[in-house]
């Protein structure tokens, strides 16, 4: 099974950082939770981090993440878990996709999304709704 972590950054008024695949990658187009795999001797929160830094230039510390959900799909051996996240240091920048934007919950379930990041999505907007 191959472990994938992604983020969403929540910022002061409730939107959501997604980010836009590019188009020669696989879902080109579509957006999703940046994030990354986890590599081998890598744990969850070491690969989200250095992920989130790789892809949008800001540091996260592990005392700011709180895990959220996952979504699997078996018959592709893939599995995400999204954290979210309130507090980071730098200003989120676009170095690995072709766009990236703040989006409310109801606006991101209007997107295009991979399809395993539309139940993440749909259970960040649950979080965010009650508060």
């Amino acid at each position: 099974m191959i472990e994938v972590v992604a983020v969403a950054l929540i910022d002061e008024v409730g939107r959501a950082l997604l980010q836009q695949r590019r188009a020669d990658r696989q879902h080109g187009g579509l957006w999703e939770f940046p994030g990354g795999k986890v590599e081998a001797r890598e744990t969850a929160i070491a690969a989200l981090i250095r992920e989130i830094e790789e892809e949008l230039g800001i540091t996260l510390e592990q005392r700011d993440l709180a895990w959220l959900a996952r979504a699997e799909d078996a018959a592709a051996g893939l599995v995400i878990n999204l954290y979210t996240c309130r507090r980071w240091t730098g200003e989120p920048q676009c170095l690995d996709a072709a766009a990236i934007g703040w989006y409310t919950p109801g606006d991101m379930l209007a997107l295009p999304m991979p399809p395993l990041d539309l139940p993440l999505a749909e259970a960040l907007m649950g979080m965010l709704k009650k508060g």
